[in-house]
C-alpha cells in the first residue's frame, strides 16, 4: 500500500486503527491534525513572517502605520504597495502575500462604504478589524480556498479614539498600542515594548517606528526603503507622510534612540 496512503496497520481484536501520515493533513485547511493543528493556517502565518516590515502606532494625537519596502532600481518612487486606504479615517498596513492584502482591502471598502449609506456615519475601526477578521476565518473552513497569506494592521482614529488593531490568517483580531508584523517582528516588538511610551507624540511615534524598522541595519543611512501614512485625531483624516518629513523623524530617531540608529 502507497505511503501517502497508510503508515501504520494496528489490529485490536475486530478492530483496525488506520494512522494516517501528519502530511497528509497540510492539503486542506478544513481538517485537524490528531495533535490539533489546521496546517495550512499555520503555513499562512508563515507567509507572514517572511513578509518585509509593517508597523503600527498608536500616540495621544493619532495613528501612525509605517512599511519597509525595499524598491528596485527602476521602480516608480513615492508609490506604496503596503498602505492602503479603507476610509477618511482608516488606513492598513500588510505584510506577508500582498494580493490577499489587496483584496481584503477592497472587500474592507465595500463595508465601509456600506456602513456609511445604511447607518449615515463612518464606520468604527474595531468593525473594520472584525469584519476582517471573520473574512479570514471563513477561509480556514471551506475546502477549495486556501487562508489568507497576510496579516493587516488596522489603524484609524473614530469616536473611540485612536486604535491599533492586528489580524492575522486564523481570523484573530487583537487590539495594540504599538506593534509589528513580518520579518523580524519578534525583535522590533521587543524594541517596541521597550521604548515605546503611551503619552508619546505622533511625531514621536513616527519616530521610534523609523527606528524600529532600521534595527536590522541595512539602510540605517537612508529613508528611501520606508514608507508611512498617519491619521490624526485632529483631521481624522489618512495623509501620507512626505519623504522630506521621514527624513526629518529619521533624524529624530537617531537622537532619540543612539544605541539602535
Amino acid at each position: 500500500m502507497p505511503e501517502s496512503q497508510l503508515t501504520l496497520k494496528l489490529t485490536t481484536g475486530d478492530a483496525v486503527i488506520i494512522m494516517m501520515p501528519a502530511r497528509g493533513y497540510d492539503m486542506t485547511p478544513t481538517m485537524y491534525s490528531p495533535d490539533g493543528r489546521i496546517y495550512q493556517v499555520e503555513y499562512a502565518i508563515e507567509t507572514v513572517k517572511r513578509g518585509t516590515l509593517a508597523i503600527g502606532i498608536k500616540a495621544k494625537d493619532g495613528v501612525i502605520m509605517a512599511v519597509e519596502e525595499i524598491p528596485r532600481k527602476l521602480q516608480v518612487a513615492g508609490v506604496t504597495q503596503k498602505i492602503f486606504q479603507v476610509d477618511d479615517h482608516i488606513g492598513v498596513a500588510a505584510a506577508g502575500y500582498i494580493p490577499d492584502a489587496r483584496t481584503q482591502v477592497d472587500d474592507a471598502r465595500s463595508f465601509s462604504q456600506s456602513h456609511k449609506l445604511i447607518y449615515d456615519m463612518q464606520v468604527d475601526v474595531e468593525t473594520v478589524a472584525k469584519h476582517l477578521a471573520d473574512k479570514c476565518h471563513q477561509y480556514t473552513q471551506y475546502s477549495g480556498v486556501r487562508p489568507f497569506g497576510v496579516s493587516l494592521i488596522i489603524a484609524g482614529v473614530d469616536q473611540r479614539g485612536n486604535l491599533v488593531y492586528v489580524t492575522d490568517p486564523s481570523g484573530t483580531f487583537v487590539s495594540y498600542a504599538a506593534v509589528a508584523i513580518g520579518s523580524g517582528a519578534e525583535d522590533v516588538n521587543a524594541f517596541l515594548e521597550k521604548n515605546y511610551k503611551g503619552e508619546m507624540s505622533i511625531d514621536d511615534a513616527a519616530a521610534l517606528a523609523i527606528a524600529a524598522i532600521d534595527l536590522k541595519g541595512e539602510y540605517k543611512d537612508e529613508t528611501k526603503h520606508i514608507k508611512m501614512a498617519k491619521v490624526t485625531k485632529e483631521k481624522k483624516i489618512l495623509e501620507k507622510i512626505s519623504d522630506a518629513d521621514i527624513d526629518k523623524y529619521s533624524k529624530m530617531a537617531k537622537q532619540k534612540f543612539p544605541k539602535q540608529s
